[in-house]
């Protein structure tokens, strides 16, 4: 079901709980149980109707918060999504209720001393759209640095950063990377290691000062302010 983009595991487990598949139009009771790729698969009306009713929230993180669990003493982004903290231009007519907090994780990490875009939701097909094995959707990040040696970055190590890094013993996925000034890059990445973007910078004497995420696919953070939070739209696609 996840393969065919119906929903997530965690989603597909709670449907046949609840009888909600069917296989060539019988009931599957039983987790895990196994179809050939002929079989057609449906799922009955409440399923998708609840699906619906899931949110996916936008929010420009601040330095300080954690993506997901709380750790160390540091509070997770999810504590920000609350009536308060709403950007008063969010062109969404969604009505905030508190229930929307319920299974509300991050679609992807961003570390706690970077800053911008993070995308959490209940849905878990744009979970598995932002963060599944096979996922594609690359994300822009704005990154200020110091050089630690002198004189300037060479246009060689510039080079390495696009392409021929290696990081944990794999090679990394070409990147984009360019100047947007004398001390700003602009990263554009389609993985995300754990640090990727700090340890990218450290393999060619780059001291990393600050990290903002502005784009994840075709969803921008926009005029989105720090600490605040908006609904991504019907009409918005990653």
């Amino acid at each position: 079901m996840s393969e065919l983009g119906l929903c997530s595991r965690r989603e597909a487990d709670e449907w046949i709980a609840r009888g909600w598949v069917r296989v060539d139009g019988k009931v599957v009771s039983e987790l895990g149980t196994k179809i050939y790729p002929s079989q057609k698969v449906t799922v009955e009306r409440q399923a998708a109707a609840e699906q619906s009713k899931r949110v996916t929230v936008l929010i420009n993180k601040p330095m300080g918060y954690v993506s997901g669990q709380a750790e160390d003493g540091y509070q997770p982004a999810v504590a920000l999504i609350k009536p308060e903290n709403r950007w008063p231009d969010d062109p969404s007519s969604e009505q905030f209720h508190p229930t929307q907090l319920r299974s509300l994780v991050p679609a992807g990490r961003l570390d706690i001393d970077s800053v911008g875009l993070l995308v959490l939701t209940q849905d878990g097909r744009v979970a598995k759209q932002l963060i599944g094995e096979h996922t594609d959707i690359d994300k822009e990040y704005l990154v200020r640095v110091e050089y630690t040696k002198p004189g300037k970055l060479p246009d060689s190590e510039l080079k390495k950063l696009n392409h021929g890094l290696w990081m944990d013993g794999k090679p990394l996925l070409p990147a984009k990377v360019r100047w947007q000034n004398d001390d700003q890059l602009s990263f554009t990445l389609r993985e995300g290691k754990k640090r990727q973007i700090r340890r990218m910078c450290e393999m060619v004497g780059l001291k990393v000062v600050g990290l903002k995420r502005v784009r994840i696919g075709k969803v921008k953070l926009g005029d989105l302010p720090v600490g605040q939070w908006r609904y991504l739209r019907p009409d918005e696609r990653f």
